[in-house]
C-alpha cells in the first residue's frame, strides 16, 4: 500500500524517513520536515520530541495518528505507535519512580552522598570537601550523637516514671512536658532549623492533623511545637522501645501487624480518640510511606472517614543542607539517623493550614484529594494521584485493563458507527 501524501513511495519509507530525520538532522533542518512531509504521522513524532503536549483522548490520539494512512478501518498497525509513544514518555519522564529516590540538587553541597564525583574535579574542591568531612564527622557528629542518646535516655526514663502516677490530670500535664523536652532535644541533635508559619491554625484537641511524609523525623519536627497522639504500627528494636515508653504516659495508638489490616478496628479506635476533647489531636501521614519531598502522593481515605475536623500541615525541606528523605529500601533507621547527624543541618518550613471539614455530598476520597491538593499548593509540591505503595508493589492490573477497555471501545465504537450509517 502507499500513502496519499507521497503516492510514489512505499509506506515503509514514509514511516522510516521522519524517524531518521527526527534523530539525525539538526534542529534547523528539522524545522523543514513538516513542509517536506505534511503527513500527520510525521507531526506526531516531532511534537513528542520537541515538547510534550497536553494529553488528548485516546480516540483522538489513535484516530488522529492513523487518519493519513487509512480512513476506514477497525484495527491498523499504526495504532501501536500511540502505545509505543506513551510507553517511551513514561520511561523518559517517569513521575512516580523518581519520587522514591533522593531529590536532585542544582548545586553541590559538599556532601559525598549527594554526588559521588564532584570532590574529584580539582584540588580546591577536594580540600574543601575534606575540611567539611573533618568538621562534620570529627566535631558535629560526636556532639549530635551524644545529645541524641542523652535525650532518648531521659525521654524513656521520665515517660516510664510519669506512667506510674495515679493522678490522671497530673500525669497528662507532666507527660506533655516530658514529650516536648524529648522532641526538642532530638531536634537539636539534628541541628534542625524550623520555620513555623500561621501558628494560629495549630491543631486543637479532638481533631486529626494530616501532613505530607518525607522522613520519620517529620514526627519530631511537628511535635516539638505541639504535642500529638501518634498512630502507627508497633515496631521492634530501637523504635519499638521508644514506642513502648511513649504509650506509658500518653494515649498514643499503636497497632499490631494483624490489627492494621482490620479497617473497622482502626476506625473505631480513631473515632473514640477524637470524641474525647481532652485528648491531644492525632497526627497521621495518609501517604503511608516516605516521598522525596518533591510531590504529594495519594492519601489513604481511612482518616477522612472519621467525620471530624482535619488540620492540614505542609512540610517542605531544603535539601541544600541535608537531604531528609528516608529511602527505607536502601538503609535502616539507625544508619539513616547517622547520615542525618553527619549532614550540615536539617532546614525546613512548616505551614499550618486552616481546618477543613467534609462538605455535604463529598465522599472520603474526594475529601482526601481536596486536602492533599491544599497541602501540595502550599508546600510547592507536585500533586500526584498515584499510590505511594508502588514503591514496594507492582502496578495494579486494573490500570492496564482500563486502557485495554478504552481501546476496545474505540474499535467497537467505530464499528457501531459504520453499522448505523449502513442502516440509514
Amino acid at each position: 500500500p502507499s500513502c496519499h501524501c507521497l503516492p510514489q513511495l512505499p509506506c515503509v519509507y514514509v514511516i522510516a524517513s521522519p524517524l531518521v530525520l527526527c534523530w539525525v538532522v539538526p534542529l534547523a533542518v528539522r524545522s523543514l520536515v513538516p513542509v517536506l512531509f505534511p503527513c500527520g504521522f510525521c507531526h506526531l513524532f516531532l511534537d513528542c520530541i520537541i515538547a510534550k503536549e497536553s494529553p488528548a483522548s485516546l480516540r483522538q490520539e489513535i484516530r488522529g495518528s492513523a487518519s493519513c494512512l487509512c480512513s476506514d478501518h477497525e484495527f491498523d498497525m499504526a495504532d501501536i505507535f500511540y502505545f509505543c509513544r506513551s510507553g517511551v514518555e513514561s520511561i523518559v519522564d517517569d513521575e512516580v519512580t523518581k519520587r522514591f529516590s533522593a531529590q536532585e540538587l542544582e548545586s553541590w553541597n559538599l556532601l559525598t552522598r549527594s554526588n559521588y564525583n564532584f570532590h574529584h574535579i580539582n584540588m580546591r574542591l577536594t580540600l574543601l570537601w575534606g575540611l567539611g568531612l573533618l568538621t562534620r564527622y570529627g566535631i558535629l557528629l560526636p556532639l549530635r550523637v551524644t545529645l541524641a542518646v542523652t535525650g532518648i535516655s531521659l525521654f524513656l526514663f521520665f515517660t516510664t516514671l510519669v506512667g506510674f502516677l495515679p493522678n490522671a490530670a497530673l500525669r497528662s500535664y507532666l507527660s506533655e512536658k516530658v514529650h516536648m523536652m524529648g522532641y526538642r532535644m532530638c531536634v537539636s541533635s539534628l541541628t534542625a532549623i524550623i520555620t513555623y508559619h500561621n501558628r494560629e491554625n495549630k491543631p486543637k484537641n479532638g481533631a486529626i492533623c494530616v501532613a505530607n511524609h518525607t522522613t520519620p523525623i517529620d514526627v519530631i519536627i511537628l511535635a516539638s511545637d505541639r504535642c500529638y497522639s501518634l498512630v502507627g504500627q508497633m515496631h521492634r528494636g530501637l523504635l519499638g522501645m521508644i514506642q513502648s515508653g511513649m504509650v506509658k504516659s500518653s494515649p498514643h495508638i499503636w497497632f499490631d501487624r494483624s490489627e492494621v489490616k482490620d479497617r473497622h478496628l482502626v476506625a473505631k479506635r480513631l473515632s473514640d480518640h477524637v470524641a474525647d476533647k481532652t485528648k491531644q489531636p492525632i497526627l497521621i501521614f495518609p501517604e503511608g510511606t516516605c516521598i522525596n519531598n518533591t510531590s504529594v502522593m495519594m492519601f489513604k481515605k481511612g482518616s477522612f472517614e472519621i467525620g471530624c475536623t482535619i488540620y492540614p500541615v505542609a512540610i517542605k525541606y531544603d535539601p541544600r543542607f541535608g537531604d531528609a528523605f528516608w529511602n527505607s529500601s536502601k538503609c535502616g533507621l539507625v544508619w539513616y539517623l547517622l547520615s542525618m547527624m553527619s549532614s550540615w543541618a536539617i532546614v525546613c518550613s512548616v505551614w499550618y493550614l486552616p481546618p477543613m471539614d467534609r462538605e455535604e455530598g463529598e465522599d472520603a476520597v474526594q475529601f482526601a484529594n481536596r486536602v492533599k491538593a491544599t497541602i501540595a499548593a502550599q508546600g510547592g509540591l507536585v500533586d500526584l494521584i498515584w499510590d505511594g505503595g508502588l514503591k514496594r508493589s507492582k502496578v495494579n492490573d486494573a490500570f492496564k485493563e482500563e486502557l485495554q477497555k478504552l481501546y476496545s471501545k474505540v474499535l467497537v465504537g467505530d464499528h457501531e458507527d459504520e453499522s448505523e450509517r449502513m442502516e440509514i
